[in-house]
Parts: C-alpha cells; structure tokens; sequence
C-alpha cells in the first residue's frame, strides 16, 4: 500500500496504516463506540505489544483467545470494549485466513467493480454495510484502490469533497470538519424523533372520544 495517511493523528500509528492492509482493516472494524483516532491507534498497538512490525492475520488467528483479550484488554485499552473487539478481531482474521490465504490485500486485489468490492467487505465479520461503504471510499479516497463504481458503492461516503467519515479525514482540520457533520447528523436524527414521537402523541390524543 503505496500511500500516507493520517488517521490516527499519530506518526507510528499512521505510519503503520500506511505500509499494513491488515492494520487498516482491524483499524476499521475498531472504530465504534469510540474516537476515530482511538480505534486507529489500535492496530498498532497491537503490533507492538505482540512484538511485531506488522499484523499477520495468520498468528493472530492462532493466538490463544484469552492470550489475546489480553494484549487488548492491557493499559491503555485498545478499545472501550477490549474483550468483544479481541474476539471480532481474532474472527476477522480466521476469515482472512480461510477464504484468502491471509492475505488482507486480496479482499481487493482483483475486485472487478465497486459492488464486488462492497459484497467482499460486507462478508467479513464485523463489517456492515456502513462499515464495508465507509472502507470502500477509503480505499478509493486513500489507497488508489478504485474499481469501476467504487464512488457509487460506497454511497454518500464516496462523493468527493464530503466529510462524512473517516474516509475524508487527512488532518486535523478534516478531523474536526467530519466530527461536526457526525454532530450534525446525531441532532438531526434527535429532532426527528422528537417531531415523530411529538406527532404520534397529537395524532393518539385526536382520536380519543371525549368523555360526557
């Protein structure tokens, strides 16, 4: 993965997303519930408390389940859920194991299209469909990788110029461009569920019959 990024907001941590495909995809599956610059940082720290330069998908698979939680679950933790993302993890990488060799870049290596792409992400465990759309526009934004209809896979996060997820982020500035529009979205769901629970209440209160 020939590229520079700067998700992690951390220049061991970004360097390593740089250079490892499985970094960015454990780094991706970690990110919920937590700071983007959080879950980023995790691959890393992984790597460096298993002391490795690089995630293998095939040690890993193999690591003793607890063996594992532990390196996760050690201070700082690599996530607010450390134990759950230790099991996802391992999970990820028996996948990679059993259907690609091992080898992270072959989930997109020979994607034909951007739905092939997005069905391949999709499949892997603790990938949604969010979660597989928002790693396509950043294999597409970031990674040069773009296979016919990347843009259209991975819906409104692959519109160029938008700052809707981490896809978008190159810096600090980006960062906080892509935290206000998450803060906007979270209070336009907020007022809406707000009017509907509001409109519910009215409707339900119309078609009492008055008493009398």
């Amino acid at each position: 993965m020939d590229t520079t990024v700067r998700l992690a907001q951390q220049p061991e941590a970004d360097a390593l997303l740089s250079r490892d495909p499985l970094a960015a995809l454990v780094g991706m599956l970690l990110d919920q519930q937590v700071a983007m610059e959080w879950a980023f940082t995790g691959p890393y720290t992984i790597a460096r408390r298993m002391g490795r330069d690089t995630l293998d998908a095939g040690e890993i698979a193999a690591y003793g389940p607890e063996e594992f939680a532990a390196l996760l679950v050690e201070k700082p933790a690599v996530h607010r859920y450390p134990g759950s993302m230790a099991k996802r993890v391992q999970q990820l990488c028996r996948h990679l194991v059993d259907e690609y060799g091992g080898d992270p870049r072959a989930v997109w290596r020979d994607a034909a299209t951007g739905r092939e792409l997005l069905a391949r992400l999709n499949a892997l465990p603790g990938y949604g469909k969010q979660k597989s759309q928002i790693f396509v526009a950043l294999l597409g934004k970031q990674y040069g990788v773009r296979p016919e209809g990347w843009r259209e896979a991975a819906g409104a996060y692959g519109e160029e110029g938008a700052y809707r997820s981490v896809a978008d982020i190159t810096g600090p500035e980006s960062l906080d461009r892509v935290r206000a529009h998450k803060r906007e979205m979270k209070q336009a769901a907020k007022t809406a569920k707000t009017e509907k629970a509001a409109e519910s209440e009215k409707t339900a209160g119309a078609g009492k019959t008055p008493k009398g």
